[in-house]
């Protein structure tokens, strides 16, 4: 008897669970609330005993906005059933997945799993750290490298102090050092220097690697004066002012140390943005994406500013689309830091805002590797609908394998997605998936 009310329950539990619709939860793209209709089955009621609908997933943040099924027949619902197949992957009893794809063009979510889950985005890092520098950076913004003295030139001599005012540019080559010591002689007049080197370096925190960066990264040391994208820029700069025939007293020493507030500038090297943002997504520059990560910290106006100014901006940017920005952590701008913290849904909403802001859509758009074409995607997805259809950055450290970015489906829809595959034992596995799902979605 007890066997028979056993399997008789085991029945019912099953049949209610059947008749009970799936509801995949993701967050919309532009950070605004919707409430898509969802197709909801009756519960099935047994005699003197209600079956009580199903408990609302408990969450630290309510995910406002549902995938629901869409209606069979149309694109939607075939691109839903396609993904769900992709997702039955063996790859998945043993690997973490996060999946979120956004209809930019409809403005609905298409599909999701796990879209909320944290998870380390390995290089999509920089997607957080190009959105939110496009986001808080003025409109003409340059990197640049201010010279400067201190004190009068008299007789070709400079009483007083040669300063180089850092500003974590890594685009400056030795070509233009010289080019800088060669006009101050001639402008300035100065032949030689009776003060001393100065190398202000007050623009961001004095830290030599990324908050969370493994021992054995082989990246940095990070500095605030770069030559050819690397430390080194005080020997550099000495070698050009020798070269350029300018001469030291014999008691000029080199100094760290901030600007004389009575200097003035005579010469600065600049780069757009762009020559910037390019190399970093494209190829995946980590040193790059860490100088535009402290040209976030720096529009704080603190001096010696670092990874909590940069944070804080982040956090006002989630905000200020509508996630909860506790729930995920900014370590570093390459995304080498295992203390990085984002999910497929974040990625997304950034994303999305980024498509509709065009002053950050211009710079972004262009930045982000082609499928097929060039860049981290130049031998991904070539000869496949896929091919020349995918803007994306990807992802890659030990155990993570990430891709997220714009799709163009055979409809003309534009989607924003992101995928995380976390715990895998090779970046293959990972990649392999994620091509799957840009073909399937182009296709």
């Amino acid at each position: 008897m007890k066997y028979t009310k056993f399997l008789l329950l085991l029945i019912l539990t099953a049949s209610c669970a059947s008749q009970r619709s799936v509801r995949h939860y993701g967050y919309q793209a532009n950070g605004q609330p919707v409430q898509p209709a969802v197709v909801q089955q009756p519960v099935a009621v047994q005699e003197e005993e209600a079956v009580l609908e199903p408990e609302v997933v408990a969450s630290a943040r309510p995910l406002v906005s549902q995938v629901y099924p869409f209606p069979e027949g149309t694109w939607q619902y075939y691109k839903q059933r396609a993904l769900d197949s992709l997702c039955q992957s063996p790859i998945f009893e043993t690997t973490q997945l996060g999946l979120y794809v956004y209809d930019l063009t409809d403005g609905l979510p298409l599909y999701a799993i796990n879209a909320a889950h944290r998870m380390r985005p390995a290089s999509c890092q920089k997607v957080v750290t190009a959105v939110t520098a496009l986001n808080c950076l003025k409109k003409d913004f340059q990197l640049r490298t201010e010279f400067r003295i201190s004190g009068k030139v008299t007789g070709g001599v400079l009483q007083g102090n040669l300063i180089v005012v850092g500003g974590m540019d890594p685009l400056v080559i030795y070509d233009e050092l010289l080019e800088a010591a060669l006009t101050i002689k001639q402008k300035q007049g100065i032949e030689r220097i009776a003060g001393n080197l100065v190398f202000d370096l007050s623009m961001r925190e004095d830290k030599e690697y990324g908050w969370g960066w493994c021992w054995d990264d082989d990246y940095g040391p990070l500095s605030t004066l770069l030559v050819n994208g690397k430390d080194g820029f005080e020997e550099k700069w000495i070698q050009a002012l020798t070269q350029a025939g300018i001469n030291f007293s014999t008691s000029t020493q080199s100094l760290k140390g901030q600007a004389d507030r009575q200097s003035k500038t005579v010469y600065s090297i600049r780069h757009d943005l762009d020559e910037l943002l390019e190399p970093m997504m494209k190829n995946s520059d980590n040193i790059y994406a860490e100088c535009l990560f402290y040209q976030i910290a720096a529009t704080t106006g603190k001096k010696f500013a670092g990874r909590k100014e940069v944070a804080q901006r982040t956090e006002d940017l989630l905000s200020k689309i509508g996630l909860d920005a506790n729930q995920y952590k900014v370590a570093d701008g390459s995304g080498l830091s295992l203390y990085n913290y984002a999910s497929a849904e974040m990625l997304v909403a950034l994303l999305g805002y980024a498509w509709r802001t065009e002053s950050i859509k211009e710079h972004l758009l262009p930045s982000l590797p082609v499928s097929g074409f060039d860049g981290t995607l130049k031998n991904r997805m070539v000869g496949t609908e896929a091919d020349g259809n995918v803007r994306a950055k990807t992802g890659t450290v030990n155990g993570i394998s990430s891709l997220a970015g714009y799709i163009t489906t055979a409809n003309g829809h534009t989607l924003a997605f992101a995928i995380i595959n976390q715990g895998v034992g090779s970046s293959a596995m990972g990649r392999t998936f994620q091509d799957k799902v840009c073909i399937e979605l182009c296709r």
